[in-house]
């Protein structure tokens, strides 16, 4: 009963956002809100793009759609709470709501992470068994790729959640974030953070690096099959299929690898001690959280002229 009590004591945490200066709370509200609408806007017509176009019926873009709506799924898990409690003086969050938000942050994150991974095996088959890729990637296998991408990272991020939901919080209940994340909430806890911190530097890494690693092999292989094509032309229109998935891989891991070397990504949060977490974790998680899904839009339609067309004719029909 003891236990029940102090866990009960928090029924709530405080967001304090990225800053408390008053002066500040509107012009991040506008950044913010504009940002969500874009990346609402851009990947909602990617996926209608693709819906509507005969010609996008392929297994890459099918891959994309879901990357689409995996992004609109992960930015409003984040930014609309992010956004009333930048209006509020309250800035805070129920505790079964900050631990829901935290589940569907990484749960949405890592299915970016896999689906990449996906998308790059789908690029892989079609430049280095170009033959048998019809029936390699066929529409089932597709689906299965699709389902294991989305479902699997559930299962992580639900143990997480259920380890947390453990943990005693009978203290202090302010999160120096604008989000609930898994390192914030291990340093309110009053209770034993070993078994999550085992958790968390044994299961943790493999979820996180096995995708990259596919990722890697498959540009690896890439890589090889391309050299050995003879001619500039062959080579230029085999890496222009893979150009735009391999710049939001590289945006997207790029980034996390910047803010490790720097002591800051939300993924190294898994792994460096609780306290080294400082204020450029929380500009790293708008990075990973925020801006990452919104220039993915641009340059997939930037720099695919078959995406191009589908959203022009999209457009075309829409003022029609």
């Amino acid at each position: 009963m003891e236990r029940k009590n102090q866990t009960s004591s928090v029924s709530e945490f405080i967001l304090l956002g990225l800053s408390s200066k008053p002066e500040d709370q509107m012009p991040l509200f506008v950044l913010f809100l504009t940002m969500y609408l874009i990346t609402i806007t851009g990947n909602l017509l990617i996926i209608l793009a693709i819906h509507f176009n005969p010609q996008l019926q392929t297994p890459m873009y099918f891959f994309l759609s879901f990357l689409s709506f995996t992004d609109i799924c992960f930015t409003t898990t984040v930014v609309p709470k992010m956004l009333e409690n930048i209006l509020s003086e309250k800035k805070t969050i129920s505790y079964a709501g900050c631990l829901t938000q935290m589940y569907f942050i990484y749960a949405l994150g890592n299915s970016d992470s896999c689906l990449l991974a996906v998308m790059a095996f789908d690029r892989y088959v079609a430049i280095c068994d170009p033959f048998h890729y019809v029936t390699t990637m066929n529409h089932r296998r597709c689906i299965f790729l699709v389902a294991f991408s989305c479902s699997f990272p559930h299962l992580h991020s639900l143990l997480h959640i259920l380890l947390l939901n453990s943990l005693t919080f009978c203290d202090s209940n302010v999160i120096h974030h604008f989000l609930c994340d898994i390192n914030p909430l291990l340093k309110l806890s009053c209770s034993s953070i070993y078994v999550n911190e085992i958790i968390i530097m044994s299961e943790g890494p493999i979820v996180l690096v096995t995708p990259f690693l596919c990722i890697a092999f498959s540009y690896m292989r890439i890589l090889i099959t391309v050299l050995n094509i003879p001619s500039a032309s062959g080579k230029r229109k085999a890496f222009s299929t893979c150009g735009s998935h391999l710049t939001v891989v590289t945006l997207f891991y790029g980034s996390i690898y910047h803010e490790y070397v720097a002591h800051g990504s939300i993924y190294y949060e898994y792994l460096h001690p609780l306290s080294s977490y400082t204020a450029r974790d929380r500009v790293a998680t708008i990075v990973y959280t925020v801006l990452s899904s919104m220039l993915n839009p641009f340059i997939y339609s930037l720099r695919n002229k078959d995406l191009k067309r589908g959203l022009g004719k999209l457009m075309g029909s829409k003022k029609a």
